[in-house]
């Protein structure tokens, strides 16, 4: 990776209005998360964006899952993702009882609200981290081209910097974590990983370096956040764009009012 990479990262594209309300895994305090029912309800609430967790199924496909196994979330089953069939994974009920879920594929969801939502695909293959999942996502994005508007994120350097050269057209966010090493990588890395964004987590929100990322003309989206007055908190930070959270109807609640603060109303 080169310097010359980094400097092919572009302003980010996704026409995302100010301090977007990005919502994380869909709607999840309300649905079942990373399910079209979770998606359209972030839809149906007036979200500005959806989040999602990518992975690569046994045979290829891009399913949308967010942890390594479906343990926590699917009923009366477990099992690697990575190791599970696209045929399998659409047999688990992800969702309640009342209103079962399948885990859906990328495509269903850009199918089902990518006209309406922009969409923040992130790359969680954290337990494979050298898999082929950025060519799989770029693959199906170059067919999505001019339909969708997307961006990808990832805690994976090396998974941003493969689909970044896969698809330079698509904007990416670099996710950072609440630890000491993560923020380090973050410093080493962010010359060399070209990305239009910075995913900060909640309470590194206030810190020099993020400041500092937004003053070089990346949009600051921090995560996750869910309580009133803390939406409230970091929408009025100058430096933040967005956020990500499970409750989006709440974060358009606060949105308004900083907005309204600023207009002088």
């Amino acid at each position: 990776m080169s310097r010359a990479v980094a400097s092919s990262s572009s302003a980010f594209r996704p026409a995302l209005p100010p301090k977007a309300v990005i919502a994380h895994r869909g709607a999840s305090a309300y649905a079942a998360e990373n399910t079209l029912a979770a998606f359209r309800a972030a839809a149906a609430m007036g979200a500005h964006a959806i989040e999602l967790d990518a992975k690569r199924s046994a045979d290829g496909r891009v399913v949308i899952v967010h942890d390594a196994t479906v343990d926590r979330t699917a009923r009366h089953a477990t099992g690697a993702v990575r190791r599970m069939t696209y045929a399998q994974l659409r047999r688990l009920n992800v969702g309640p009882v009342a209103a079962p879920q399948p885990v859906p594929s990328l495509e269903a969801v850009l199918d089902a609200v990518g006209d309406r939502l922009a969409v923040n695909i992130e790359l969680t293959n954290y337990d494979a981290p050298w898999d082929d999942l950025p060519r799989l996502v770029a693959a199906i994005l170059s067919r999505y081209a001019g339909r969708v508007q997307v961006w990808v994120s990832s805690f994976n350097p090396w998974a941003l910097w493969r689909c970044r050269r896969l698809c330079p057209q698509v904007s990416a966010g670099y996710l950072t974590l609440p630890r000491p090493f993560s923020v380090r990588l973050y410093r080493l890395l962010r010359h060399v990983v070209p990305h239009a964004a910075l995913h900060p987590h909640a309470s590194q929100v206030d810190a020099a370096w993020v400041r500092a990322a937004a003053q070089a003309g990346r949009r600051v989206f921090p995560y996750t956040i869910n309580a009133y007055a803390a939406l409230v908190a970091a929408l009025q930070r100058p430096w933040v764009h967005g956020v990500f959270t499970d409750r989006p109807d709440v974060a358009l609640q606060a949105r308004a009012a900083v907005l309204a603060q600023a207009a002088g109303g």
